[in-house]
């Protein structure tokens, strides 16, 4: 199906998701460490209060990234609201990645099993923050 578009997105990339985290060594730690990603860049930013560190499975320049925003003052748990859902990662194993995982202390809200309408195999787990992270098993 191809349909015309209002610009023209030849060129375009997806770049990155933003997300706000309190704690960003726990946040560094999960996603690094426990998901597997890299620490692709930091920077803190002073005048800001602020530092932004980007996390993903390859390099920025070819990969989709998440950045982790830390605002250093904050003390509350962020409101994640009702219109954000998830984020979503292929893994080969799901059952062996959720044993890890369990093994370590992450929340499981939903362990690994076949979805009730479709085939696919999925679970959810949290991060240090609560973000809902879907683990879609891909062989």
């Amino acid at each position: 199906m191809t349909e015309s578009t209002a610009v023209n997105s030849e060129g375009f990339r997806f770049l990155h998701v933003m997300i706000r985290v309190r704690d960003l060594d726990k946040s560094l730690d999960f996603y690094t460490r426990l998901m597997g990603m890299q620490l692709t860049r930091k920077k803190d930013f002073p005048g800001g209060k602020f530092t932004l560190a980007f996390v993903g499975y390859g390099e920025e320049e070819s990969n989709t990234v998440v950045e982790l925003t830390h605002n250093w003052d904050q003390e509350e748990p962020y409101d994640l609201g009702s219109g954000f859902g998830h984020l979503a990662i292929g893994v080969p194993d799901i059952y062996a990645t959720c044993e890890t995982l369990d093994g370590e202390g992450v929340s499981i809200p939903r362990p690994p099993g076949p979805m009730k309408h479709g085939g696919a195999v999925i679970a959810f787990v949290e991060d240090p923050d609560g973000y809902k992270i879907e683990l879609v098993e891909r062989k």
